[in-house]
């Protein structure tokens, strides 16, 4: 199914989304250990995307096992007046002010480089789906076509692993900070789009890390990527 709305969203893709798509992704056997993934993360002024629009985009490169600090980036996207309201109330949220977005790059330009970056390599979030539909459907209105990437989801595989050790998740356990604790990592401070997109790289790399019972390859097909 993914393969075939690739396909259907390319023929119709234009400019830095079509670029995207000329480059093919990394084959489904691939190994961890030799892996190209980009961790990201948006932040919006919330989570409708019938009334709410991107704010923030972040992400770190991982090549194979090796985050690639190098290489983050965080993009600031203006508009939020331009639809009325500016970010609001969610500011509390993700610290963006209306300053700091009027400050930013157009839309385009944000997903441009994006792309750019995401290029021949896998997507990793955290909860992706958030991610998989702000991002279409950003892409979707200025390119003319949705965003399809194969992508590895930190939420789902933790979810898989408490099911496997017949541990039904509650409340929060599957909040990115309480998972990386169960894992033994540092805390952030939250809803920073590349801080979170780093938080979810590392959390990644402990998950799948040999020390913690993870084959490379399987975890990879189980995600179906």
């Amino acid at each position: 199914m993914n393969l075939l709305r690739r396909l259907w969203e390319k023929r119709r893709a234009t400019g830095a989304l079509a670029d995207f798509y000329a480059v093919a992704g990394p084959a489904g056997s691939t190994s961890l250990d030799d892996l190209p993934v980009l961790a990201v993360d948006v932040e919006a002024t919330g989570l409708d995307l019938a009334t709410d629009r991107l704010l923030s985009i972040g992400w770190v490169p991982m090549d194979g096992r090796r985050i690639v600090l190098s290489g983050a980036r965080e993009v600031v996207i203006s508009g939020a007046k331009d639809d009325g309201g500016g970010v609001g109330q969610s500011a509390t949220v993700h610290g963006l002010t209306d300053d700091m977005v009027d400050a930013g790059m157009p839309l385009a330009e944000a997903l441009g480089e994006l792309l750019a970056a995401l290029q021949g390599r896998v997507m990793l979030a955290h909860f992706s789906m958030i991610e998989e539909d702000f991002l279409s459907a950003a892409c979707r209105s200025v390119f003319g076509a949705g965003l399809v990437v194969p992508t590895l989801d930190t939420y789902a595989l933790e979810r898989r692993r408490m099911e496997r050790d017949s541990v039904q998740p509650r409340g929060e356990d599957l909040r990115l900070p309480r998972i990386r604790d169960r894992y033994g990592l540092p805390s952030y401070p939250p809803h920073r789009a590349v801080t979170d997109a780093l938080s979810c790289a590392e959390l990644f790399l402990a998950m799948t890390s040999p020390a913690n019972g993870r084959s490379p390859y399987s975890t990879l097909r189980s995600a179906q990527v």
